[in-house]
């Protein structure tokens, strides 16, 4: 009986904390893995701006640098830089490869540094801007993806790691520009 009385007690004990603790807070990013016609990696999240103040938030200096990072360039011209400088002289963005204003904004993406190689070939990051009800629908799709195991491993890094840049832009349209240390 005592037994049966410490087991209730625990099972209630844990369905007490379970109801305590607050629910996972689903991401605004929608993350897909493509296949097929090939491999890609794609992003989307609507973000609470026009397509003109979104714009500016990905080609300007001040733009990006209200949530990409505190540190960036942007050249808004084709083989122009579109690049975040994270601390250590560790860049990260790319070359601008093509645009339509306020449309489509296409990259030549470098990998983290962790890559060499996926770094030195890169990968095409191509940025669409949508009217969408509530704002802009972003969409971020990467491709040129190449077999290998550094090339999955960076794969599955970017997957969490772009999801969470669009999740910061997404943010910077909710609450304003973020604030760096």
């Amino acid at each position: 009986m005592l037994k049966k009385m410490f087991t209730l007690a625990f099972c209630l004990a844990a369905f007490d904390a379970a109801a305590q603790e607050p629910a996972k807070k689903k991401s605004p990013v929608e993350v897909t893995r493509l296949t097929e016609p090939e491999k890609a990696l794609k992003f989307e999240v609507v973000v609470a701006g026009t397509p003109t103040e979104v714009w500016e938030a990905f080609t300007t200096n001040s733009g990006l640098e209200t949530w990409l990072w505190r540190s960036c360039t942007v050249n808004l011209h084709e083989g122009g830089d579109w690049l975040v400088h994270f601390p250590g002289g560790k860049d990260g963005g790319g070359t601008i490869v093509s645009f339509r204003d306020q449309q489509q904004l296409v990259i030549h993406a470098l990998a983290p540094e962790q890559f060499p190689e996926v770094r030195k070939t890169g990968t095409t990051a191509t940025f669409d801007f949508i009217p969408a009800p509530g704002g802009t629908r972003v969409t971020l799709t990467q491709t040129g993806w190449k077999s290998g195991k550094e090339w999955d491993a960076a794969y599955e890094y970017l997957a969490a790691g772009n999801a969470q840049l669009m999740e910061q832009l997404h943010i910077r349209f909710v609450q304003g520009p973020l604030k760096w240390q």
